[in-house]
């Protein structure tokens, strides 16, 4: 098994995750790239690049019932819509605008100090690579070069699948968990699982991302329908209007009811 995991360190770019879920895939890696859009300014020559957002792989109520087709229109048309769009603005007419998605996150990632256009183009990034993570029936164990590492380095799929959700479960507030590939200088080349919060993500280690899962954003929807059917109960049952407050990150204690009389 040393020898088959050796011969599959080295080969790793050929035939990895992510857009067959863990299954295998026939894409090279490295695995995503935010589509760029050129246009000419009306009544100028001057030539601008933006970045698209890239539709998802699959149509919006293929995952069901895993993540239904409401919960993926809000999260792919109104968060990553909203990173996307706020990203170009950010960039337009600075030295950031014409480079590539993974060069702006190197860049404004800036050894930690975070520079203002990070977040958008790290959560573009994530995001895209989120959907690509996932496939309609999808899941289960893969084969060939990548099971061979996940066996060496976690030594079964099943370890591994436990570390993985252990590692998302454990993820405090807004953030990442990941399978990444990661090259130490005089050692092979091994798999390894990370967390990270908020937008960063394993780019601004040197590491390859193979597989995430968004922690957070789910969880925050979630909350959201379970108290919208809530107050839309209570109004209805104890006919008074309520007001629902939300702040800028969603949480128990971040809804407040603000109730009414007639």
């Amino acid at each position: 098994m040393a020898a088959a995991a050796s011969m599959a360190t080295t080969s790793l770019t050929l035939s990895l995750l992510p857009s067959q879920g863990l299954r295998g895939s026939t894409r090279s890696l490295p695995v995503t790239k935010t589509q760029r859009g050129v246009s000419t300014k009306a009544g100028s020559n001057l030539i601008t690049a933006k970045f698209d957002l890239k539709s998802p792989p699959y149509p919006m109520n293929a995952l069901e019932p895993h993540m239904s087709q409401n919960t993926f229109e809000y999260h792919w048309g109104k968060h990553h819509r909203a990173y996307v769009d706020n990203l170009n603005k950010q960039i337009v007419g600075t030295e950031l605008e014409g480079k590539s998605l993974e060069e702006i996150i190197l860049v404004t990632y800036n050894n930690g100090d975070l520079l203002p256009a990070f977040n958008n183009a790290a959560q573009a990034w994530n995001h895209e690579f989120f959907w690509e993570s996932m496939k309609p029936g999808g899941g289960g164990k893969p084969s060939g070069d990548l099971l061979n590492l996940i066996e060496r380095d976690f030594g079964s799929f099943e370890k591994f699948a436990e570390e993985f959700k252990s590692a998302a479960a454990t993820q405090f507030g807004s953030g990442w968990a990941w399978l990444a590939y990661k090259a130490t200088s005089g050692k092979d080349k091994e798999l390894e699982i990370v967390k990270s919060q908020n937008a960063v993500n394993p780019l601004v280690w040197d590491y390859l991302p193979l597989l995430t899962i968004d922690v957070w954003e789910v969880i925050s929807m979630l909350y959201l329908f379970l108290f919208s059917v809530l107050i839309f109960e209570l109004s209805k049952s104890l006919k008074f209007t309520f007001e629902l407050c939300m702040f800028y990150q969603i949480s128990l204690s971040n809804f407040h009811f603000c109730q009414n009389h007639p």
